[in-house]
């Protein structure tokens, strides 16, 4: 017996070197016949819950050949729960009669002498150990106490499996999350692409990175849709809190009564409604950076709250005593002229030194249109990704008639315009002129006047109007598909329910585009 206790050292030190049950099996294979007579060691892993038995290792297999899973019947899977409590050893010897546990797992008939242990873990986790004698050897009733003691060291060896495959499993969720999402705003990375960096943008980049190194609070001011997100993820990813999170809040879609609630958080219980904790934004963005965007669209009560925030560095929950501390860089943003809401008595002029700290001011695409040309070809590959089409880069006619437009909306319309004209060109060419909706010459070298908002300020389609021009030619592209990959409602981006009562308000009848 002494001899087994070196080996049984030996066999704790294998399950527990290797994270990988199918290396510490192949390890303990080769040492166990030093003691007992054994040719073959199987190991399963039970998922009662799902109702199968799971080979995890099989010494007479490469990991890779190891049998599919087996589907247990509810008789089964009673029988193989009641053995594992019982944490009973079998012992079957030729001529004995075929114990049920073995039948399910080792198969019938049994070819040979086989020993069976349940496995536990104080974590619910259950599987088996099976071995096999070497032929024409036969286990002993001493093998079966040695077996006893092998129980611990293998469901170890099987609780740190299950556990890497645990985390493999979130980690391959995870993955194909990121991918999907991805997919659909047509990215390859999670780190945005700031086009004209060197451009148009060199300067505010430069300002960007000055402020970076510090935890001085930013106001970055720009019209909508000229970027100001990417800048501020810009600052955060160069700045020494990097590693924490960035969280961005619109301001302007929170509820006025919920404000203290999103930002600070609530207690169980602090109003109707509250059936749990919640951490508020500023909790969340502890050791990290929180982007208040759209800052000037908070009320006179939510800036006082927020201003003492500011100043303290503690709140209070909703509902709570207690005050919480929080490390949290402050960036803002907004398309307002906050300076004019300060003199008209809108926006606190306390709050306003605060948050304007180091001011960086996003120009609107208009005023730099060096950087158009990069931009659109940087979305018209985005549009080809996300929408499964073959990248075509804007031509030079396409070029002339996006420098020509002002862009009243900025990025985010010329991004949409590129969407626009990749499904109406279905992967063949940009259908610029077209997602413009303006009608070029025939020679094709100069936009329509209509395409210039500032000379045909009084022919400008109604936003109902656009909105459901873009659906129609949506629905063209897709031939009338609503819902799929390639429906109407995935390329748009919203949900299929949601566009068909948006097509029924506005009058588009589907049906003649299939």
């Amino acid at each position: 017996m002494d001899q087994f206790r070196t080996l049984l050292l030996d066999v704790w030190r294998e399950a527990c070197r290797h994270i990988e049950i199918e290396r510490s099996t192949e390890t303990i294979a080769r040492i166990l016949p030093h003691r007992l007579p054994v040719d073959r060691l199987v190991v399963f892993a039970f998922d009662f819950t799902q109702g199968l038995a799971i080979p995890r290792a099989d010494s007479l297999t490469i990991p890779q050949d190891v049998a599919p899973p087996r589907t247990l019947r509810s008789p089964d899977r009673r029988l193989l729960e009641a053995w594992c409590r019982r944490h009973e050893v079998i012992l079957h010897r030729l001529g004995d009669q075929q114990h049920d546990v073995l039948r399910l797992l080792a198969g019938s008939p049994l070819d040979g002498s086989w020993l069976a242990a349940p496995l536990t873990s104080e974590h619910g986790y259950a599987g088996a150990l099976l071995l096999r004698a070497h032929p024409p050897a036969e286990f002993e009733p001493e093998h079966a106490r040695m077996v006893e003691l092998l129980i611990e060291p293998f469901s170890v060896a099987l609780e740190n499996d299950h556990r890497l495959h645990e985390l493999d499993a979130l980690r391959e969720a995870a993955e194909a999350d990121k991918r999907s999402a991805l997919s659909r705003l047509g990215r390859e990375d999670l780190v945005d692409t700031i086009v004209g960096d060197d451009g148009g943008l060199k300067a505010v980049m430069e300002r960007a990175a000055l402020v970076a190194r510090s935890d001085l609070p930013v106001l970055i001011l720009g019209e909508t849709g000229s970027g100001k997100e990417v800048i501020a993820r810009a600052i955060h990813e160069q700045c020494p809190r990097a590693k924490g999170p960035f969280i961005r809040v619109n301001c302007g879609a929170i509820p006025p009564e919920l404000i203290d609630s999103e930002l600070f958080g609530h207690e169980k219980g602090a109003f109707t409604g509250a059936t749990a904790s919640r951490r508020g934004w500023f909790e969340r963005a502890d050791e990290g950076t929180l982007l208040l965007d759209e800052i000037g669209e908070l009320t006179p009560a939510a800036q006082v709250r927020l201003l003492r925030v500011l100043q303290e560095g503690t709140f209070e929950r909703v509902g709570a005593e207690r005050p919480i501390h929080v490390n949290v860089r402050i960036i803002a943003a907004t398309h307002r002229d906050l300076p004019a809401m300060v003199q008209a008595g809108q926006f606190r002029e306390d709050l306003w030194y605060r948050v304007a700290g180091f001011p960086i001011v996003l120009p609107p695409l208009r005023e730099r249109k060096q950087d158009i040309p990069a931009l659109a070809t940087h979305f018209a590959e985005r549009a080809a990704r996300r929408f499964g089409l073959r990248t075509q880069s804007p031509t030079s006619t396409d070029l002339s008639l996006l420098t020509n437009y002002d862009w009243p909306g900025n990025i985010r319309e010329l991004a949409s315009v590129i969407d626009r004209a990749a499904i109406l060109g279905d992967g063949h060419r940009l259908a610029i002129a077209q997602a413009l909706g303006g009608v070029t010459s025939p020679d094709a070298t100069r936009p329509s006047q209509t395409l210039n908002p500032t000379a045909q300020r009084n022919t400008l389609a109604t936003l109902d109007e656009a909105t459901r021009q873009h659906i129609e030619a949506t629905l063209a592209a897709t031939h009338g598909r609503i819902e799929g990959e390639r429906g109407a409602a995935k390329l748009l981006d919203i949900n299929p329910h949601t566009l068909r009562a948006r097509m029924r308000k506005l009058g588009v009848d589907w049906a003649k585009y299939r």
